[in-house]
């Protein structure tokens, strides 16, 4: 299989344009979809048999807005890499199970505890900004160890393709040849003031240009909707919550508050029995009565050699984060300063003290506090009357009544076709819903949608228009400036090559050009399309001038290279380009290995 990998990855063009396979957490994780699996939904895609509907691409589309790395005004073309990104993800995730490997709990919770994302100013891992940074992402500490397990799975696979390809010293040497090569150019951007005269259009180029692209001018069909939602956070916002109720919350969050613990462990199995180990710890336990310190017992008895030497400080501790219900039991249930009796965990028989507890102020989380206990109060709530507007919406033969009954606000939509507009109209399954048969043709309200888990939603078409193709009346104004900005680019065209030629037969038309000295492929300032052009050009023999022309859209420029030469190297230079090649290489194999499970795997788009 590496073979076949390889073979379809070698070509340069392919190292050079294919970048890195890069499975980000935050934007794709899969947390939020708990239980989605088991749901009905819209089938977007099935991979090796497991399914991709379609509110898990939406809510992976959300998350990556909500978090701030995608723009809103990006939310539908992130829709199709989502879905790319999401198929790529199966393809691994089963090629990884299918080859048994594994990694295990200790392994990830010392991967969570170095994330750096979770590690306050003072570089330690911080129990609180790891809870606000899940929620931020829409992760519960669950599924993010399990997101995070198949990830780094995922990258054992990659790396080790990575690792497993090389260049040969002379592609080396030709990279960097390449990468640091100099040319001396001038160039000219030409633009429609340049013409002669400015392009004409008349009326029978429109006609045939909107004869041959009517395509371009269609109106699709579209309908306006009326639509009644129920939004969970807008009843949070009207949910009164008194002091003792923040207070009572508080108690209760600082009892499972973060510490910071010290531990004595004594292990048995192979080498010593149990009995032997609880006969050391309560060695242990009689020296700490007599006055002996926490910390020299730790470093005198403790078989965990990574603490011992600390005093046994495994720094601190959040419920959960170890996968030992025991040891948090006991840590939890212990005061500050206290030491807990023996207690047992499937890697031996611990002594466990709390040194400190991370408290945070009452105000500091009293705006956190009241949202959460508004938003459990409005659970009953919230569910009453997503099961109200279920039975009102199926019997109504309107939706103002629902809203009203619900107290709800009965919203409008423009005219909007079948990939919605912007906001709730876009989500999935919404416009579905809309030109369904039900709805559109026999007049019927639609099924509740569910958007997420705090939305529901339920739409009614108002009026309904077919698609067409607009007169050319109405898009006059569009199709003449298509038309002159094709007319004038053909004449810009014409021009360059008219200027190539009388350049190349030496005359010296009126040209203001740019210069261009010594620009190698990193020169970021100048145009790309320029520069693409520059490079393409073959060298000019000494003297000689070797002319081209670069088009970019409606621009044209034309190009004069004087001089190709080795740029500057140096041991820096060299070590940097070798490097990227080398980072090229890897990419290339990843890359391959991803055609490989998709050529391979089972895909199924609907």
């Amino acid at each position: 299989m590496l073979q076949s990998i390889r073979d379809r990855s070698q070509s340069w063009i392919a190292k050079v344009i294919i970048g890195a396979v890069v499975i980000a957490l935050a934007l794709f994780g899969v947390e939020s979809l708990i239980g989605l699996f088991g749901q009905s939904g819209d089938e977007v895609a099935k991979v090796n048999g497991q399914s991709i509907n379609r509110q898990e691409v939406e809510r992976t589309v959300q998350r990556a807005i909500r978090s701030g790395q995608v723009p809103p005004e990006q939310e539908r073309q992130l829709r199709g890499q989502v879905l790319d990104q999401m198929i790529v993800q199966r393809l691994m995730n089963s090629y990884v199970e299918d080859g048994g490997l594994a990694m295990s709990d200790q392994q990830l919770d010392q991967m969570i505890v170095n994330l750096p994302d979770f590690h306050n100013d003072e570089g330690k891992f911080d129990s609180q900004l790891y809870q606000l940074r899940l929620q931020q992402m829409g992760y519960t500490p669950l599924a993010f160890r399990g997101q995070l397990r198949q990830d780094l799975l995922n990258q054992q696979v990659q790396q080790g393709l990575a690792a497993s390809d090389f260049g040969l010293p002379g592609e080396q040497q030709r990279l960097i040849e390449l990468q640091t090569q100099a040319r001396t150019f001038r160039y000219h951007t030409l633009i429609a003031a340049d013409l002669e005269s400015p392009v004409e259009v008349s009326d029978a180029e429109e006609s045939a240009y909107y004869s041959e692209h009517q395509q371009e001018f269609q109106r699709p069909e579209q309908v306006k909707i009326n639509y009644v939602m129920l939004d969970r956070k807008s009843l949070v916002d009207d949910v009164t919550v008194d002091e003792d109720e923040l207070r009572a919350a508080w108690d209760s969050q600082q009892a499972e508050a973060p510490r910071t613990v010290s531990h004595i462990m004594v292990t048995f199995g192979a080498d010593r029995s149990r009995e032997e180990a609880m006969s050391i710890i309560d060695e242990v336990k009689n020296r700490l009565a007599e006055g002996d310190s926490f910390a020299d017992l730790a470093a005198e008895y403790s078989d965990d050699v990574g603490s011992a030497d600390n005093g046994g400080d495994m720094g601190e501790l959040v419920r959960g984060s170890l996968g030992l219900p025991a040891f948090d039991d006991a840590a939890f249930a212990l005061g500050e300063g206290d030491v807990s009796d023996v207690v047992e965990t499937d890697n031996g028989l611990h002594l466990i003290k709390v040194t400190s507890i991370t408290q945070q102020p009452f105000e500091e989380v009293r705006d956190q506090l009241r949202q959460q206990l508004a938003e459990s109060q409005v659970a009953s709530t919230f569910n009453d009357k997503a099961q109200q507007l279920i039975d009102e919406s199926y019997a109504a033969d309107d939706l103002a009544s629902v809203a009203d009954d619900l107290g709800l606000e009965l919203q409008n939509s423009d005219w909007v076709g079948r990939d919605g507009e912007e906001g709730v109209l876009s989500e999935p399954g919404v416009m579905d819903a809309a030109f369904s048969s039900e709805v559109l043709e026999d007049g019927y309200n639609s099924e509740v949608i569910e958007l997420d888990d705090d939305r529901r939603l339920v739409l009614r078409v108002a009026d309904h228009r077919e698609a067409t193709t607009l007169p050319l009346e109405e898009v006059k104004d569009q199709v003449t400036e298509a038309v002159q900005n094709d007319k004038t680019r053909k004449a810009l065209l014409a021009l360059a090559e008219e200027r190539i030629a009388q350049l190349q037969s030496g005359e010296t038309p009126d040209i203001e050009w740019q210069r261009a000295d010594d620009v190698t492929r990193q020169q970021a300032q100048l145009p790309d399309t320029v520069m693409q052009a520059a490079f393409r050009l073959p060298h000019p023999e000494p003297d000689a001038v070797v002319y081209g022309r670069a088009v970019d859209g409606d621009q044209v420029s034309l190009i004069a290279l004087e001089e190709v030469a080795q740029g500057e190297s140096n041991e820096q230079i060299d070590s940097l380009f070798t490097n990227m090649g080398e980072q090229v290489r890897r990419r290339s194999a990843v890359q391959g290995w991803v055609e490989y499970l998709q050529q391979t795997g089972d895909i199924e788009r609907q």
